[in-house]
């Protein structure tokens, strides 16, 4: 995931990254990917994908990739737990221990997918100090609020 928002995709954040190198787990895999194949990952939007199909369709790129691979760059696959496989996490407010990215980089670890809005979809609400909004939406979709150490219980059994 680090890797694909190295070579600065258009539209490609953290989050995207990360769910398309889980979704494919290597390059060769991504370069073969159809357009709907992309599409069809959980958060990614129709620009994204498009964006992305492109990027790996496109001469230039392919030049750049593979001139970065003989310079001795290594791409490492995305290894990811089963853990939390199809867990929709939110977290809000001010953790303690961690840092928000941190959370979500172990959420996405576990297999868990980590949210930034609270939806029907939402497995767990990760509450730190000051929550905001996110919380009382939780509350009225009835989804699982749970303190930064539950959380961290969670994520160690």
């Amino acid at each position: 995931s680090k890797f694909l928002q190295a070579i600065s995709i258009p539209y490609v954040g953290e989050g995207a990254a990360r769910e398309i190198s889980y979704r494919f787990s290597n390059l060769e895999n991504l370069k073969k990917a159809s357009l709907e194949d992309i599409e069809s990952i959980p958060d990614i939007g129709p620009i994204t994908a498009k964006s992305t199909y492109d990027f790996f369709r496109d001469e230039n790129n392919m030049k750049m990739l593979e001139n970065l691979i003989r310079a001795g760059v290594i791409i490492e696959e995305e290894k990811r737990s089963k853990k939390m496989e199809n867990k929709v996490f939110v977290v809000t407010g001010t953790l303690s221990k961690l840092k928000r990215e941190e959370a979500e980089e172990k959420i996405a670890q576990l297999g868990g997918r980590p949210s930034s809005s609270v939806s029907k979809n939402t497995n767990y609400l990760v509450a730190g100090e000051n929550p905001g909004s996110k919380i009382k939406k939780a509350k009225s979709l009835g989804v699982k609020i749970i303190s930064e150490e539950e959380f961290l219980e969670l994520i160690e059994r």
